[in-house]
């Protein structure tokens, strides 16, 4: 079963994305395939590159990170409510003369359009959040 994920709360405001990070785990561990995982409202906050929470607690970013590249999952940022956040890609913050590029490794930035998409083409789309 192809499956596409949407988290929309930030790591520290539920367990939502964990949980969901969970998910993934157990469905690529019986075969599924994961599509897409969307990040939306409050949960571009997992894609922060300079979160750093104390060592005894989970490294969110750090764990999505891995897990895209491990296995070749599309982690993708909406852009609009990134931007109302203030995490900015590399592209991003040029454009608007930032000087920062506060996207974490494996993940990318991109539109609704990439939501909708994922829609279309999993089997099942599953909202965390």
């Amino acid at each position: 079963m192809k499956f596409a994920i949407q988290i929309n709360t930030s790591p520290y405001q539920s367990d939502a994305g964990h949980i969901a990070y969970r998910f993934i785990i157990a469905a690529l561990k019986q075969g599924h395939e994961i599509f897409r995982v969307f990040f939306y409202h409050d949960g571009i906050y997992h894609a922060f590159r300079h979160a750093t929470p104390p060592d005894d607690e989970l490294q969110f970013t750090a764990q999505w990170s891995g897990l895209a590249k491990r296995h070749r999952i599309d982690l993708v940022v909406c852009i609009s409510a990134a931007q109302r956040r203030g995490l900015l890609c590399f592209d991003e913050a040029q454009r608007q003369n930032k000087k920062d590029n506060d996207l974490a490794e494996g993940f990318r930035i991109s539109g609704l359009g990439q939501l909708v998409e994922a829609t279309l083409e999993a089997d099942r789309f599953i909202v965390f959040g």
